[in-house]
């Protein structure tokens, strides 16, 4: 019996046919991984055979994650032990951790995969790590109480969320050292940049804004150097939580928990061009390849809402677990991957129907998910 069959049988959902799932090759794999703040330990879900593959423990309290896009690895930041769990997605173990400061949150990695960013929320700094060597070569300080610290597509900014403080930083990566600050974006969390690096998007979460960030560029083709500014404050809903950008970097759109909401930001002319209703505290969100739908976790309803980018109205909200917050497309887009908070599951939602497809088990208090595909040899 082929794989599919097999998993419509299980699950007994009727309208499950073969060619609704990828032809992988032999040697494909790809994996989602969440990290379990409240079991100390990582699940790596199989997404080709759709099963657990395996609990990997880790350091206390896992809650960012992030893939490396080059090498087959993936790693989990533990709050708790000051720690980066290396997992080697071969063969699903941990292979080295590295010690950063106090009570990190949140890692992303440079698109050569060489060097990683951990904001360390307790210690006001940012770690950053050689991944060949596997140590701390840097610790910036930054403002108070950072989140989050994404680095730009081209490597020539690292963009850090200051919570406590309610700032930005905006550090220069050759020199490792911050280039400029700004103030008034209360409770800032969420950090997305556009593809050609050149603004950043920050939710202010304790409020109802998204900053916008313009990143300086050098002279080039008779255009004159601009350094970091200020360029907009965006009035959007209630506490925005996130900023999910378009892969082609047209449009945005700020997740307004506390606004039941999303707004959709034009992101050449930095303009809110409208605030749509979705489910109840809408938390995280994921657009998909071609660009034209967005899918937005709904916190407080336990269901994910569709909507349409090009029609401009919400399609579906689909029912799935318990405080659903952190989300991921498979590879070939066929899947949504859902982390529910509240009942500790996983909910894969097939976006061909729009509907539940089955729930897998997760550790406790889920948190972070991260997608890797490889293939071995």
């Amino acid at each position: 019996m082929c794989l599919a069959f097999a998993i419509c049988a299980l699950v007994s959902l009727s309208g499950c046919r073969k060619h609704d799932f990828p032809a992988y090759a032999k040697n494909y794999r790809e994996f989602a991984y969440v990290t379990n703040s409240g079991s100390n330990t990582v699940t790596a879900l199989d997404v080709v055979n759709l099963r657990q593959d395996r609990v990997i423990a880790v350091g206390g309290r896992p809650v960012g994650i992030a893939a490396n896009p080059v090498r087959d690895e993936v790693y989990a930041v533990n709050a708790d032990s000051g720690s980066v769990s290396v997992i080697d997605t071969t063969r699903n173990q941990v292979v080295a951790t590295i010690a950063v400061d106090r009570t990190p949150y949140s890692i992303d990695v440079a698109s050569d995969g060489r060097i990683a960013y951990i904001a360390n929320s307790g210690a006001n700094d940012v770690s950053v790590i050689d991944l060949d060597q596997r140590r701390v070569t840097a610790t910036i300080g930054v403002g108070e109480g950072p989140g989050v610290a994404r680095i730009a597509p081209d490597g020539s900014a690292l963009v850090v969320s200051n919570e406590k403080s309610g700032s930005v930083s905006v550090v220069d990566p050759k020199l490792n050292r911050v280039r400029a600050f700004f103030s008034g974006c209360p409770s800032a969390t969420a950090v997305t940049m556009l593809p050609d690096s050149t603004k950043a998007f920050v939710a202010c979460s304790g409020g109802h804004q998204v900053m916008v960030v313009g990143l300086a560029r050098a002279a080039s083709g008779g255009m004159s150097a601009k350094p970091d500014r200020l360029l907009a404050l965006l009035d959007v809903g209630a506490t925005p939580t996130s900023v999910v950008l378009k892969p082609d970097g047209g449009e945005a759109f700020a997740t307004n928990l506390g606004g039941n909401s999303i707004s959709e930001i034009a992101t050449g002319n930095n303009e809110v061009g409208g605030t749509y209703q979705v489910g109840m505290q809408p938390s995280q969100g994921i657009v998909t390849k071609d660009n034209s739908l967005l899918w937005v976790t709904d916190f407080g309803s336990g269901t994910v809402s569709l909507y349409s980018i090009d029609d401009g109205r919400l399609l579906e909200n689909v029912p799935v677990g318990e405080g659903p917050d952190a989300l991921a497309l498979s590879t070939a887009g066929h899947l949504l991957m859902v982390v529910d908070s509240g009942s500790n599951d996983l909910a894969l939602v097939r976006t061909k129907t729009r509907a539940l497809f089955t729930l897998l088990p997760l550790g406790m208090k889920p948190s972070g998910i991260v997608v890797k595909a490889f293939l071995v040899h």
